[in-house]
């Protein structure tokens, strides 16, 4: 079985090579010659313990106040976010911890720069905050859509290709603004196939519990499969840089996109070497004072 820090590697998409799509695998789920239930249960394990370890992560992490971490979760309807977000932080504070999903642009929304409505969500210094779904929707779903760039109203734009590469550089900046700043950006698109997605959606149809989770527009976007593909390509390699690198994890399979997004956010987390603030002399007496204050009471009301 590969070692972890080889799974990681093998998702994180280097700022410095070629990146193709087609090279990562949406239903990699480990080594074939290891059974798939011996996998799946290293998987739910490795799930568990990195989900343990960043609950203890974030709780240092918010005690310091110092550094802030922005998760971004990118995929295909269906790819399996909403989960991922469920399990991966099923044992961090809520104090400490924020998620955001961005719909269509408002009026007010529209009437400010197209970053305008995601750094106004950005996590506060100790805060874990997670976007499903972000500002990569601009150079995604408007891309697909180039109607959707006309309505930003952005004086004398042309839709062409020196637009989109102007929007990478537009992120690019932020992050890199981000990281010097004190932020922690991790990056994950969720890697799901067509086939997959199929799937998932016909589970949705035939289970009423799961009609709510369902949108005419996700069969119409189904539609537009090949686009976002090369759209998500090209994001990807454009804006996987040092300080804020994209991980391209297979999808395919729950329990794997679950352990590798939760190890790696855990990790990065544990990276930042948080601690908890160093209590001075003064304070130090204070809760001496008040321990001796406590033990002298009488402890049985009665």
């Amino acid at each position: 079985m590969l070692k972890l820090e080889d799974v990681v590697e093998m998702c994180r998409v280097p700022h410095d090579k070629k990146f193709r799509l087609k090279d990562h695998d949406p239903g990699w789920a480990g080594d074939e010659d290891v059974p798939k239930a011996k996998r799946k249960k290293f998987a739910e394990t490795l799930l568990a313990e990195s989900s343990a370890e960043l609950a203890e992560a974030q709780d240092r992490l918010y005690a310091a106040d110092t550094w802030s971490v922005l998760v971004i979760l990118q995929a295909m309807d269906a790819a399996g976010k909403d989960g991922t977000i469920k399990h991966v932080m099923s044992g961090v504070n809520p104090q400490g911890c924020q998620v955001f999903s961005f719909k269509q642009p408002s009026t007010e929304e529209l009437d400010h720069n197209f970053l305008w409505r995601y750094t106004k969500a950005l996590p506060e210094r100790g805060r874990i905050g997670i976007f499903n779904r972000s500002y990569y929707e601009e150079v995604l779903v408007v891309r697909v859509h180039p109607e959707l760039a006309q309505a930003e109203r952005i004086p004398d734009a042309k839709i062409e290709p020196s637009f989109w590469t102007d929007r990478f550089e537009d992120l690019n900046n932020l992050e890199r603004h981000l990281s010097r700043n004190g932020t922690k950006v991790i990056k994950f698109f969720l890697n799901v196939s067509k086939k997959e997605q199929r799937k998932r959606f016909l589970k949705r149809l035939n289970d009423p519990t799961r009609h709510w989770k369902f949108s005419p527009s996700d069969i119409s976007e189904r539609g537009y499969w090949d686009d976002y593909m090369a759209a998500y390509e090209e994001a990807i390699a454009a804006t996987s840089t040092k300080w804020a690198p994209w991980h391209v994890v297979p999808a395919d399979h729950k329990w794997v996109a679950r352990a590798i997004v939760a190890h790696t956010i855990a990790e990065a987390v544990e990276g930042l070497h948080s601690t908890y603030p160093e209590i001075g002399p003064e304070k130090l007496a204070a809760i001496e004072a008040a321990r001796k204050q406590l033990e002298a009471e009488d402890s049985d009301p009665d």
